[in-house]
């Protein structure tokens, strides 16, 4: 693992770091807040997924996780949201590709080799995160757009790995929308059968999750149709699912709508870790 940069931060280290990862197949950047609660020992880890087009540094310098990380005493850590370089298979769409790796790992070709983010995630990254910073075992999940239904979707498969869950206006049901059906397609193929592993609405109706869930949805999003917030709130009401589906009057899809709510959701995932 190489340092690229450090910096203080709410009394914490804002880091970015790279490191040749095995899973994906090239370097790989990621981000992580260490608040100043690291220094006399273990944190409890949240992770934020970030969305289409986006990398590490996104949420990094425009969510403004880190004051409410460093009151909380909770750890952040930043993905990049696909593989990248010269040898990674790419896609002149700003939606399929570099930039757009929807936290899957792809079974076809050209993508099959690189683009294994849920498994980057799920298993490197966190084994690199718990091996090489101050933090402990308790780990819960966020992100926006592409990485909402990336943190859904790896919390409910995975209820071992993950503490808490919370989305900023997720992808909430891409097996029914533009957002997901072409990116499936081209990662996964044609049998919409394996699709329904990767579909929040689908999990939450087949497995369920065993706390509480937070959402977050801008009611002025402009991507409102492609995201189907509603097929996501109408199965929580319908599973009963204990949780909180917000719709923010006014709000719509940019970081300044994460920013607004940030603060929500470290409290709550706190409340949850600790």
């Amino acid at each position: 693992m190489e340092i690229v940069s450090e910096n203080r931060s709410f009394g914490g280290v804002q880091g970015v770091y790279k490191h040749d990862s095995n899973t994906c197949g090239c370097e790989m950047t990621f981000a992580v807040y260490l608040p100043p609660q690291a220094k006399d020992g273990p944190v409890p880890v949240l992770w934020y997924l970030s969305g289409l087009t986006c990398t590490h540094e996104n949420a990094m310098t425009k969510a403004g996780l880190q004051e409410h990380a460093a009151e909380h005493g909770i750890a952040i850590v930043f993905p990049d949201t696909s593989p990248r370089g010269d040898g990674v298979a790419d896609d002149d769409a700003y939606d399929l590709g570099q930039g757009a790796g929807f936290y899957v790992n792809a079974t076809r070709s050209p993508w099959r080799p690189h683009y294994r983010m849920y498994d980057y995630v799920l298993n490197e990254l966190r084994d690199m995160v718990t091996s090489e910073f101050r933090a402990d075992g308790r780990h819960g999940i966020t992100g926006h757009s592409m990485g909402g239904h990336g943190a859904l979707t790896l919390a409910m498969r995975n209820p071992d790995q993950f503490e808490s869950v919370s989305a900023f206006a997720p992808i909430a049901n891409p097996t029914q929308s533009d957002w997901g059906r072409k990116q499936f397609s081209a990662y996964l193929g044609d049998d919409e059968a394996g699709w329904a592993d990767h579909d929040s609405t689908m999990l939450l109706d087949d497995k369920g999750w065993k706390g509480d869930i937070l959402v977050d949805q801008g009611g002025d999003d402009q991507f409102f149709d492609l995201l189907r917030p509603q097929a996501l709130a109408a199965m929580m009401a319908r599973r009963r699912q204990a949780g909180t589906f917000r719709v923010q009057h006014g709000y719509d899809h940019s970081y300044f709508f994460v920013n607004s709510f940030a603060g929500d959701h470290v409290a709550w995932h706190a409340e949850r870790l600790y």
